[in-house]
């Protein structure tokens, strides 16, 4: 039975695109006029353009590697974990708050609104108390929030594999990804607490307008510490931490804006909706809000990958570009699962 290949056309010399049109044009009939309009014609004029132009086509180079990653599933599966460990963990948060700021509960209103207000959409709808009972029904619940967590963890983990084209035989096996996944839960913990802590104490509601901006422009500030850690414990520890802060701004900037949607959406949807529906528009509004901010974190992280391995231009039609190629020769690399397996990619070249 003869079996189908997929052989993109390169050129033999160099890998590099022959001439600037591959496929024929529209037909023309015996008096010399277009018997047909191609629809694809301004698709083709952008592509000629994209490869001549980095600034057109850098971010189109990033949009074919996240379609080359399904990066789109990668951040559905963070979401659904994230709204499952969201809330566990938040009360993880409030319980330790709790206990060590007994005596003084301004500092302790000050920082659970900044952690909080992290989430805009949970903002002005959830009360988050503290675990309380038995130690043994605390420990139970503790546990629970941290195995959420873990989903999350690994979901990370797993995404960031695949935005760099790591190995399946390089990876993490089952238990030494657990074991960073929970150190990840700690660091990003601590770290979120000192961020929140910050936060709260600048932007806690004592002071003038002054200090209101400053907090704002420390928040920032420590969102790029916390994007700096998420980027550098998801990612595999041989990428250098240098080619990830690129991206590690982007996240930043990228998760203000969406706390600022978030705020709009809360304001304009869920505050004007009766108690059923405000009820459905919070639980769709946050899976929504958390999917963005998954597709937001991998299109920084496909960002530099595609500026690291110089990944750009791509090809939109034939012939494919010498940046297709290590694209697709690193995608294939992927499934290298046993130690000693290694795939090799080659590719027709077609007149």
């Amino acid at each position: 039975m003869p079996t189908a290949k997929y052989s993109p056309y390169v050129s033999p010399a160099s890998h590099e695109p022959r001439g600037g049109h591959a496929a024929p044009g529209p037909a023309v009939g015996a008096n010399g006029y277009n018997c047909a309009v191609d629809p694809l014609t301004p698709v083709r004029a952008l592509d000629r353009l994209q490869r001549r132009r980095a600034l057109l086509g850098f971010p189109i180079g990033v949009v074919k590697k996240c379609s080359d990653d399904h990066a789109g599933n990668l951040a559905a599966l963070m979401a659904w974990y994230g709204f499952f460990a969201l809330v566990p963990l938040l009360l993880v948060l409030v319980t330790v708050l709790g206990y060590v700021l007994r005596g003084n509960p301004d500092l302790y209103d000050d920082i659970v609104g900044s952690a909080i207000g992290q989430f805009p959409l949970i903002r002005e709808d959830v009360r988050f108390r503290a675990l309380g009972g038995s130690a043994v029904a605390l420990a139970i619940g503790l546990a629970g929030a941290v195995w959420a967590g873990l989903g999350i963890a690994l979901a990370g983990q797993r995404a960031m594999d695949r935005v760099w084209d790591v190995p399946h035989r390089l990876r993490r096996n089952f238990l030494t990804a657990r074991l960073r996944g929970l150190v990840i839960l700690l660091v990003l913990g601590l770290v979120n607490l000192a961020v929140t802590t910050a936060v709260g104490l600048l932007v806690g509601g004592r002071g003038g307008a002054g200090l209101k901006v400053a907090g704002f422009a420390a928040s920032v500030l420590f969102d790029v510490v916390l994007f700096w850690a998420v980027f550098r414990l998801f990612t595999s520890d041989a990428v250098p931490t240098r080619q990830l802060w690129p991206g590690i701004v982007l996240a930043a900037f990228g998760w203000a804006l969406l706390q600022a949607v978030g705020s709009v959406y809360v304001d304009r949807v869920v505050s004007r909706a009766n108690q059923i529906n405000a009820f459905f528009a919070i639980v769709i509004g946050l899976m929504s809000w958390l999917y963005l901010g998954a597709q937001m974190l991998l299109y920084a992280a496909e960002a530099n990958v595609v500026r690291a391995r110089r990944l750009w231009p791509r090809s939109l039609f034939e012939p494919v570009t010498a940046a297709d190629v290590r694209a697709l020769r690193a995608a294939a690399r992927v499934e290298e699962r046993r130690e000693g397996e290694r795939v090799e990619v080659t590719f027709e070249s077609r007149e």
